[in-house]
């Protein structure tokens, strides 16, 4: 079963504690070990954000303010990497092609941004697109894909399931909205609706939740589910 996870960079480092990197690469060899064939992108989280937020005050533009977001958000890479040795390829890859051979070869392939203008939600699910994956998975702060920004709306409402086309039409008016917070970003939900990708999207601050995730299909984040397509085999095969 070959699967991209996305892990933010809120979930894997909100503080610098060695002791949540070990705990998700743990589950990361875990899986390795149950024959998954793994690509991870880590994104920047806050630390991201602080940096942002003061080279923009220092006057820098956009294409600089995206480059200083890919800048940490290969550090926190390069973190997740030291936490799994040497069942990970030794540097964040910079390109598809490179993420790609590291998953061939069998090792885990960790990156972080790519170019500016994309995010890691977009990477990642570019990634997966690009390697053929079975399962796309986004491990967030959020549980799952809501109808509105469960944090600032009490009564927003969570999606069990829904389409890649669903997934679009949602965050479109969220992503006209400087204040709004999407699951994932439109150009990210886009390429999942491209590719048909088996999506979840779930809440993995715990990392175990990512692995019952992955091994069985079991989680209470959000299933996105192409018209016509089936369950991993790896699912059926456990039920």
């Amino acid at each position: 079963m070959r699967v991209v996870i996305s892990i933010g960079g809120s979930v894997l480092a909100p503080e610098l504690e060695s002791e949540r990197v070990t705990a998700h690469a743990e589950v990361l060899e875990s899986l390795a070990a149950a024959d998954c064939e793994l690509g991870v992108v880590v994104g920047g989280g806050g630390v991201a954000r602080e940096y942002i937020d003061a080279a923009r005050t220092l006057g820098a533009n956009e294409v600089q303010l995206d480059q200083l977001g890919i800048d940490v958000t290969r550090i926190n890479a390069r973190l997740l990497i030291s936490a799994l040795g040497p069942t990970a390829k030794p540097t964040p890859a910079t390109d598809y092609d490179t993420a790609g051979d590291a998953i061939r070869r069998g090792d885990i392939s960790v990156m972080g941004g790519i170019a500016p203008g994309q995010t890691t939600d977009a990477v990642a699910a570019a990634f997966a697109e690009y390697v053929d994956a079975d399962l796309l998975v986004y491990a967030t702060s959020t549980e799952g894909v809501y109808d509105a920004d469960p944090d600032l709306d009490s009564e927003a409402i969570k999606y069990t399931t829904m389409s890649p086309g669903e997934l679009v039409d949602l965050i479109v008016p969220m992503s006209r909205d400087a204040g709004a917070s999407a699951p994932v970003d439109l150009l990210a939900a886009k390429l999942i609706e491209r590719s048909g990708m088996r999506t979840v999207v779930l809440d993995g601050t715990d990392p175990s939740v990512i692995e019952a995730a992955v091994l069985r299909g079991d989680h209470n984040g959000t299933d996105i589910i192409p018209h016509g397509s089936s369950e991993p085999a790896a699912w059926v095969e456990t039920e």
